[in-house]
């Protein structure tokens, strides 16, 4: 037996019985029994649509519910709409026949809208594919308004998702100043964001500005306009991180007596104080940070700006910061090193890295492995050979043999051979062979080139459980062999 279908007839007939029938008011007309007014326009005639219950209550939830319960609707057989227009309308009813519709970008957020309302589920799944293909810094804040107040949450989310990912173009867009109060404070409690902190000020004062409809330069407002302004922006300005800000424009924005006192003047006694003997008001800092955050009135901690070639994933940077004493080495203006951009020798690796203080070492190979290290000693000019240091530990985030993102600590006898700095080498972590070439003897080791590293993990550096020291499968942990071509190389100092 066969089964035999010519689904592209069918379709095009039923979307003919349709078409043909609202053409032709006098064609087959006892063939309908149900009829959907536009009224939208109340200056122009209505427009009318029939059509069939069965058809209406199979492609729909709600006309299926509005049928089965005998509301007014059914008893009158028509339903009066006056929120669409007669286009969308024709659209939907031609693909409830059909099954075809087409959408663009000038009909996908009513289309969405309708089927939300008229529970079209497959519908709502293509005009929200449309619209995620489609997003754009011009419409993506109004598109992230109309699926918050439709609740549907998952488009919402992608276009939250998509405003962080392109901030720095949104700031200084149109787009930006009609974001809600709730949005910004949501966006900007949001570490993500890889936007200039100044930026995002002169982005809050245009906000401000347009909310009051004030069209003014901000040097040229009067009092009350000022003041005013102020108003717009006294729940939102605290979310700056102004610790990001330099100090000469800090002193500038400060002046201009947009932001609030209590905010400037915490700004400046928390500097004064970290520019005298850090050590000394470490503590001091500290409890100041922790209260000035836990009363709302400053955040302290830096955003993450990365410009990475390395780190693309936003989980493995969240990792790494848990990992690290002070999360802030994270941070674009620490990037100290890239072998890209700096060149592929040790002599560069050193010019950039020796004497700097806490070291973080990532390694991209070209099978796209990502592993490295940290130290808090850091690496030394000259050739000083084996650096003790007990906090430093090894890392993978991507690894050939799928193991979760870990992290790798020292062996507590073995911290006198955390790393080795020898001028003509890369960066080496874990030698225990102190010599020219440390880098075969080490857990991890770059060559002179940086182009190629090799690894015998396990001697300085903990293993994971189960696993030994000198196996296949510790050598070629990191890298999927004992010897591994890098790709990228990325130093983040502190």
């Amino acid at each position: 037996m066969e089964t035999y279908s010519n689904l592209e007839k069918l379709s095009n007939d039923l979307k003919n019985l349709f078409q043909n029938q609202n053409q032709n008011e006098n064609e087959n007309e006892n063939y309908f029994d149900f009829e959907i007014i536009c009224q939208k326009n109340t200056k122009k005639k209505p427009i009318s649509f029939k059509t069939h219950k069965s058809i209406l209550s199979t492609r729909s939830a709600y006309f299926k519910s509005m049928f089965n319960s005998k509301m007014k609707e059914y008893q009158e057989n028509k339903l009066i709409l006056k929120d669409f227009s007669s286009s969308i309308l024709s659209s939907i009813l031609n693909y409830f026949y059909s099954g075809k519709i087409e959408i663009n970008l000038e009909n996908a957020v009513e289309i969405l809208i309708f089927s939300s309302k008229y529970l079209i589920d497959e519908l709502i799944q293509f005009a929200s594919q449309f619209i995620k293909e489609n997003c754009q810094v011009e419409n993506v804040v109004d598109l992230l308004k109309i699926c918050e107040s439709l609740n549907l949450q998952n488009i919402a989310s992608f276009c939250y998702q998509f405003i962080l990912d392109h901030f720095g173009e949104i700031v200084k867009s149109f787009a930006f100043q009609d974001l809600e109060e709730n949005h910004l404070n949501l966006i900007l409690s949001n570490d993500q964001i890889m936007v200039d902190e100044i930026d995002i000020f002169y982005g809050l004062i245009n906000w401000g500005k347009h909310k009051s409809m004030i069209e003014k330069e901000t040097k040229d407002l009067d009092s009350n306009e000022k003041l005013e302004l102020k108003n717009n922006l006294k729940n939102i300005l605290h979310k700056i991180r102004f610790i990001d800000i330099q100090e000469k424009e800090l002193s500038y924005i400060f002046d201009m007596d947009i932001v609030p006192k209590s905010i400037s003047e915490k700004m400046q006694q928390f500097r004064s104080n970290k520019i005298g003997k850090k050590t000394k008001n470490l503590v001091y800092l500290q409890k100041f940070q922790e209260e000035a955050e836990k009363d709302g009135s400053l955040i302290f901690n830096s955003r993450i700006r990365l410009n990475s070639r390395i780190l693309k994933d936003w989980e493995y940077i969240q990792i790494v910061r848990q990992w690290v004493p002070d999360p802030d080495i994270l941070h674009v203006n620490s990037l100290g090193f890239s072998a890209q951009r700096d060149g592929f020798s040790s002599r560069a690796f050193h010019n950039a890295c020796d004497d700097k203080g806490s070291t973080l070492v990532f390694i991209k190979t070209k099978d796209g492995f990502i592993f490295g290290g940290f130290t808090s000693v850091g690496f030394k000019s000259g050739s000083p050979g084996l650096l003790k240091d007990e906090f430093a530990f090894l890392f993978t985030l991507k690894n050939p043999s799928n193991f979760p993102p870990s992290k790798f600590p020292i062996y507590p006898d073995r911290i006198k051979s955390a790393v080795e700095s020898i001028s003509s080498s890369g960066p080496i972590f874990g030698s225990f062979a102190p010599s020219i070439s440390s880098i075969q003897y080490s857990d991890i080791g770059i060559h002179p080139n940086l182009k190629r590293g090799g690894s015998d993990f396990g001697f300085v550096y903990q293993l994971p459980s189960e696993m030994r020291y000198r196996s296949s499968e510790s050598r070629s942990f990191f890298g999927g062999s004992f010897s591994w071509e890098i790709e990228e190389i990325e130093i983040y100092l502190k």
